[in-house]
């Protein structure tokens, strides 16, 4: 237990020294977190030795993974069913579309440029495809665009763009059993009786210093990812349903999501995003630069060159599309979960899974710090620095009077 509360202090003073260097730098937390993973990942390998950081640990792993169920949830209750109805059209072609570009850029790339072999071509396809809802989330809430069309059609175009790349990794490689229909039918049963029983809990015992939310909140959470583990699936896909759900009693409980996304963004999202970058192998990149350019690079462009021209049909201040195409160019939960579970069945090499995860974590860097510093819709913020500032004050005033 004192191994445990000594590695704890480690990995949070890292989340802190993350949060004054992103405050000092203006950059996203999530961001930030990610390269302090990646430093502190690369001392500790060469100086203490393989894993020497702790990020194998299995209670470290479980909270990493609870982090971003959770911020999967929270991403999915902010997508407000009006707007979803308003702007499925946008929400649907895009994330289709930003799905399919790097799926078969990616592929083609790996086959063909570098000389993979089909099923590890196929599998990098899958995982340079994705689009990072945990990074998205998080600069959507530090930038105030969750409460906006613009920010909630990039969550749902998200959304969509993932939903893509789990059904072409579980079609491709994972095999189709009866515990895929269970998983199905329960989760579905689930979820359909979500709202009704989280209103008659908060109705009957909720507004109480016991938080049943937040507690019937997390046990559906973990009950869903329990059971899309044991299927073969993934434990943030339930989540981010269950938060679409959930979306019209969030509208109506705002103090609720803030408490939920203090504990999320507080405590559990920094094992999320330092453990994500941790894993990548500097030594590796350095020996071999260029075949990590061509994956990042090949991520990049075919996002691009597949999204800005979809995307101008829907927005026409350049800015806005710029913002929109890097934001979706992102990568990380579904991106490092593909490479893993091509690793853990022997689909790609270590090497490859390496170079994989390095183009994939990049993706979640690069293209949101270029998005942010470079092509930032100024004039779609909801409020001014001021009022936000304004806003964060009494959110903290709430807590402390709680």
């Amino acid at each position: 237990m004192e191994d445990a509360f000594q590695l704890a202090a480690l990995w949070l003073g890292l989340a802190v020294v993350a949060t004054v260097l992103a405050t000092h730098l203006r950059m996203s937390v999530a961001l930030i977190e990610i390269c302090v993973g990646i430093a502190a990942g690369a001392v500790a390998d060469k100086y203490f030795g393989p894993n020497s950081l702790g990020e194998n640990a299995e209670w470290l792993r479980f909270l990493a993974s609870s982090g971003a169920v959770l911020l999967t949830f929270l991403a999915g209750a902010e997508l407000e069913p009006v707007i979803l109805r308003t702007k499925w059209k946008e929400v649907f072609v895009v994330g289709l579309i930003g799905f399919l570009a790097p799926f078969l850029g990616c592929s083609a790339l790996a086959r063909f440029i570098l000389g993979w072999d089909a099923k590890a071509s196929w599998l990098a396809g899958i995982a340079l495809s994705t689009t990072s809802m945990a990074v998205v989330y998080a600069v959507m809430l530090e930038t105030g665009f969750n409460r906006t069309d613009f920010g909630k059609g990039i969550l749902g175009a998200c959304f969509i763009n993932d939903l893509g790349t789990v059904i072409a990794l579980g079609l491709i490689f994972a095999p189709f059993t009866y515990k895929t229909l269970a998983f199905l039918f329960f989760s579905t049963i689930i979820i359909a009786l979500l709202p009704w029983v989280t209103k008659r809990l908060t109705k009957i015992y909720g507004h109480r210093t016991s938080a049943i939310r937040a507690k019937w909140i997390i046990l559906v959470l973990v009950g869903l990812g329990a059971l899309a583990l044991w299927s073969g699936s993934e434990a943030v896909l339930p989540a981010y349903v269950a938060g679409m759900v959930l979306a019209g009693f969030a509208a109506e409980d705002h103090f609720w999501v803030r408490r939920m996304r203090t504990l999320t963004i507080g405590f559990l999202t920094p094992f999320y995003f330092i453990r994500a970058g941790s894993m990548v192998s500097v030594p590796a990149i350095m020996a071999a630069p260029t075949l990590f350019l061509i994956l990042l690079g090949g991520k990049v462009t075919s996002k691009i060159f597949g999204l800005f021209p979809v995307i101008s049909q829907f927005r026409n201040e350049p800015k806005e599309r710029w913002y929109y195409t890097l934001l979706m160019s992102t990568g990380l939960t579904f991106g490092t979960i593909s490479a893993i579970y091509g690793l853990s069945h022997g689909i790609v090499s270590k090497e490859q899974y390496s170079f994989l995860v390095a183009a994939v974590i990049a993706s979640a860097v690069i293209p949101t710090m270029v998005a942010g510093m470079l092509f930032l819709p100024r004039h779609l913020l909801p409020k001014s620095a001021v009022a936000k500032s304004a806003e964060v004050s009494e959110e903290v005033d709430e807590l402390a009077n709680e």
